[in-house]
């Protein structure tokens, strides 16, 4: 049966005498789910508030706490998308100036096919690339495009990137011809080629979370960033051969900002992130660290990262 549609004072009620979660302020409480939404809030925060295998909330569960983990990852989230912001813009420059290097600066150098690794395997990639590139040649979405094809008749790849998204950065990376991918990825210390498309394919994913303000702590992505030297310093258990953190996680993403972000940008990031796992548990006696910490796919010793060597 669908739900019932419930006002904000059922939805209170159903909180306190169904769900026997507390309820320190009931008009605090009203407006947080005027903002936030039942569904946002409860819904997508409630897990690591229930005892294990039971849909029973944790003895004296707090309205409140289900408000810090939100908020937790609305912080976070900001975080992240920061310096995922930082390497996407990295990209960019780097894809449009050794394409442009290369093949000349005219937008017919960018929209002909043979210019990519036009494999079998990847035509249809390059052919929706390109025809996503060439929709934005003649878009009036963005204004320095427009100046450029009015001014010029002429839209260069380092004025057109500015308008792809991380998605599309990370695909023309990867239908890149061997010699340019080789040349980009020489810009980040200890990644190859391949390990560099396999980051950011990650990370595309990620940042989409992030742009779509949907939940990023305990997120999952479908793809996994290669194996590393990190992952057998900082001793992370396998299973079945495979990782156990660090892998598909939100601590991939760290793992992938410690290899593709400045070494003084790596270190304030893991410290604004270590202040913000420290910030939420002082605001739960519900949820241990440990317990956050496998939620989100990091290591107990996570925080270590910095002491090893690439």
């Amino acid at each position: 049966m669908p739900k019932p549609f419930m006002t904000y004072d059922q939805q209170i009620d159903k909180l306190r005498d169904e769900k026997h979660i507390l309820i320190p302020n009931e008009s605090e409480a009203k407006s947080k789910l005027k903002h936030i939404s039942y569904y946002s809030l409860i819904s997508g925060y409630k897990h690591l508030f229930r005892i294990p295998g039971q849909k029973v909330y944790k003895e004296n569960t707090s309205f409140d706490e289900i408000v810090a983990l939100y908020e937790f990852d609305e912080d976070i989230r900001a975080l992240f998308l920061k310096y995922l912001l930082h390497i996407e813009q990295h990209l960019r420059s780097l894809l449009s100036y050794y394409f442009t290097e290369k093949y000349g600066e005219k937008q017919n150098a960018y929209l002909f096919a043979a210019n990519y690794n036009y494999t079998q395997k990847n035509k249809a990639g390059v052919d929706r690339l390109i025809s996503e590139l060439d929709k934005l040649t003649q878009t009036t979405q963005y204004p320095y495009i427009e100046y450029q094809r009015n001014s010029y008749h002429n839209v260069p790849l380092w004025v057109l990137v500015n308008a792809l998204t991380f998605g599309a950065l990370s695909k023309m990376y990867m239908f890149f011809p061997f010699d340019l991918k080789a040349k980009v990825s020489k810009n980040f210390l200890h990644v190859n080629e391949k390990q560099l498309g396999q980051y950011l394919s990650v990370l595309t994913k990620f940042r989409n979370v992030c742009a779509h303000n949907e939940r990023l702590f305990s997120y999952r992505s479908k793809d996994s960033i290669p194996n590393t030297t990190l992952h057998r310093k900082l001793n992370i258990p396998q299973k079945g051969g495979t990782y156990q953190f660090g892998k598909c996680d939100l601590f991939a993403v760290v793992i992938a900002f410690r290899y593709l972000l400045p070494a003084d940008e790596f270190v304030t990031f893991k410290r604004l992130l270590r202040l913000q796992i420290k910030k939420f548990l002082k605001a739960t006696t519900h949820i241990s660290e440990i317990e956050l910490l496998n939620a989100m796919g990091f290591p107990e010793n996570w925080s270590k990262i910095t002491s090893y060597q690439l």
